[in-house]
């Protein structure tokens, strides 16, 4: 048995952040080195079309190895008797989060969920890299708010457990749902990020003050030189203990 006289006590290790963090690697390797890097940190790791259309059960035996929470993310949108199929297909891979879109309609939704009951199915609303005017091209005539807020209830009600909104709607729809559904935000980006290819963004602290409980980051962590004091740095911003790092936290890991 190893000892445990020089190992810091659970109070003293840093807590893992509602964080999901985005595994949009480009390959295998270094997606393995950002789940080893980060998973100390953060709750809960993503993976997306990209990496399982690629590599399939050995990213998820990654995940599942890490011991954070498994989202999958692959926004499965056809009719309910395919995306019933599908979500059964996944079950072996037993994800925590399986997303799916709103806009498919509460029977998708409910066959999804009633294909995986252990599951969370999660709800995309509305793509933060839409913004009104692009909604407007779109045919949808209504600020996103209102359409997300819409989406989620029509999906809450046919079985989602969990609904991806964009920080600028997380309040409207933490007040219109049951508080048991988990609100999950992409578009964050700590204050010195920018925004890139999403449009409807905010700060992690400002997206869980406004009712969302896990945060969706990726190139403010992935992208940076050392993964470990980034997602831990973000950590610190996020519980309020500031962005000053102690060696220990790191070397407790």
């Amino acid at each position: 048995m190893t000892s445990s006289a020089n190992s810091p006590s659970s109070s003293q290790r840093p807590m893992k952040a509602p964080i999901a963090l985005a595994l949009d690697a480009p390959d295998l390797a270094t997606m393995s080195n950002w789940v080893r890097s980060t998973a100390p940190y953060i709750s809960t790791m993503k993976i997306g079309m990209e990496t399982f259309y690629r590599d399939g059960e050995s990213a998820v035996a990654i995940v599942a190895d890490s011991g954070c929470d498994f989202f999958l993310d692959l926004k499965l949108h056809d009719i309910p008797n395919t995306v019933a199929g599908a979500a059964r297909s996944l079950a072996r891979f037993q994800p925590d989060f399986l997303t799916v879109h709103a806009l498919g309609g509460s029977a998708m939704i409910e066959a999804a969920a009633s294909a995986l009951p252990d599951t969370k199915i999660t709800a995309v609303t509305i793509l933060t890299s839409l913004d009104d005017s692009e909604l407007a091209n779109l045919g949808i005539a209504t600020p996103a708010r209102d359409a997300v807020v819409r989406l989620a209830l029509i999906a809450v009600h046919a079985g989602a457990r969990a609904i991806v909104c964009s920080p600028h709607e997380v309040a409207a729809v933490r007040h219109a749902v049951p508080q048991n559904i988990v609100l999950i935000t992409p578009g964050v980006r700590p204050v010195s990020s920018s925004a890139q290819d999403q449009k409807r963004v905010s700060t992690p602290q400002d997206a869980l003050k406004a009712g969302a409980d896990l945060l969706v980051i990726g190139r403010p962590i992935t992208a940076a030189p050392d993964l470990a004091s980034a997602a831990l740095r973000i950590s610190h911003d996020i519980s309020g203990q500031g962005s000053a790092i102690d060696q220990s936290d790191l070397d407790a890991h």
